[in-house]
């Protein structure tokens, strides 16, 4: 018998199972795995991006003039995670097992512990890392019953404000969190059924809105390695909650090659089985307000560099120069004392700081005291942090 290439077949098998085998199988069955397709090179995907404007009032007396009111560029994501698997089996140990080690059996238990579970940690881990470099920060939360309903309007709230639709939004959990959701909403729908409180009734309408999913913590790690399998990095911090709307995210699917050569002289009488494919996450930039997320510790924020210069006119003054800031950073932020200031960690909101901007001259100050700058994103939270020592006019 020849050896069978089946990967089309393969491919069409694994995309119907992704929604049901999968945690994060509702982003595999994104629109846009269907609207944007895999370029000639079958290793990216090009999305095109519009922009319009232009929108005027009416004038009944006079013609306007005419002009483009769009622009298009494009958005590329190159897959970069390209993944093999293969396996001998001798004829003879799917005899003596009562076929038991059939490469259908095989296949299907290698998906269903190995390959399922990787995607799952890769996706996450990925969506989570493109998050990060777009500057976004997650909010900084020790979930408990009293605070976990809270914590979820908040989400749902700025994602509201973001604009993200609200139909379809999927939250992301640990399952210990799933449980404290539970008990808290029980309680809540409780005494919302005794008294009237428009907040309690909008955080208990907005859990109804969004599909629940529980996560175990091992595949909901913000990093991993994946040099042979999938294991949770020692640097690897914890995710609590993940806000994401399928359409802010793109996970295409190519398998390259799955085919089963028959026993030969070459496999040294064995079957040999061998699959390769390309798969990866993608965030879509303009679309990244559709993701959030919500951890105990982020770990450390990014690095800006600040520096301090003796200023020109009163004494005490100093000059204060801050570079390396980061795309989508609005705000920068310092605190003075006498000793080094703890650096707060990435999501972090601060407190104790006063805004600046980078050049200005503060006054008053003592010379060899610390200064530490944040660096804040939108939503008042930490992205990255520098420090220095004062340097002042004498």
């Amino acid at each position: 018998m020849a050896a069978l290439n089946y990967a089309v077949q393969y491919s069409e098998s694994l995309a119907t199972m992704f929604p049901y085998v999968l945690y994060f199988g509702r982003l595999y069955a994104t629109p846009n795995n269907g609207r944007y397709r895999m370029g000639e090179d079958g290793r990216s995907v090009k999305i095109p991006r519009l922009t319009v404007g232009g929108r005027v009032d009416a004038n009944r007396d006079a013609i306007g003039t005419a002009a483009r009111n769009y622009d298009n560029d494009w958005e590329t994501k190159t897959l970069t995670n390209q993944r093999v698997w293969s396996t001998l089996v001798h004829p003879k140990d799917v005899d003596q097992t009562h076929m038991v080690a059939t490469i259908e059996n095989i296949t299907t238990e290698m998906n269903n512990t190995q390959k399922f579970p990787e995607m799952d940690a890769y996706t996450i881990s990925k969506l989570y890392a493109d998050w990060r470099a777009l500057n976004y920060a997650p909010d900084i939360v020790t979930l408990t019953v009293d605070n976990v309903l809270s914590t979820f309007d908040a989400l749902m709230q700025r994602a509201d404000e973001k604009r993200v639709p609200l139909t379809g939004r999927i939250l992301y959990v640990l399952p210990a969190v799933q449980r404290l959701i539970k008990n808290a909403s029980g309680i809540t729908r409780n005494i919302n059924a005794q008294q009237s409180n428009g907040v309690i009734d909008r955080i208990v309408q907005a859990l109804d809105t969004v599909e629940i999913v529980g996560v175990p913590p091992e595949l909901m790690k913000t990093l991993y390695s994946f040099t042979s399998g999938w294991t949770p990095s020692a640097s690897a911090k914890q995710i609590q909650m993940a806000l994401i709307h399928p359409l802010a995210v793109i996970t295409p699917v190519s398998y390259e090659f799955a085919k089963l050569d028959e026993p030969s002289a070459l496999t040294n009488g064995k079957y040999y089985y061998f699959e390769e494919s390309h798969e990866d996450a993608f965030i879509l930039n303009a679309k990244a307000d559709g993701i959030q997320f919500v951890m105990a510790d982020a770990g450390a924020a990014g690095a800006i560099t600040v520096a301090s210069a003796a200023g020109t006119a009163t004494n005490g003054d100093t000059v204060i120069t801050v570079t390396g800031t980061k795309e989508g950073g609005t705000t920068l932020a310092y605190k003075i004392a006498a000793t080094a200031i703890t650096a707060p960690g990435l999501g972090e909101v601060p407190s104790g700081y006063t805004a600046f901007a980078s050049g200005a001259t503060l006054s008053g100050q003592t010379a060899s005291h610390y200064i530490r700058v944040v660096e804040l994103n939108a939503d008042g939270k930490v992205i990255a942090t520098g420090t220095a020592q004062l340097t002042v006019k004498a």
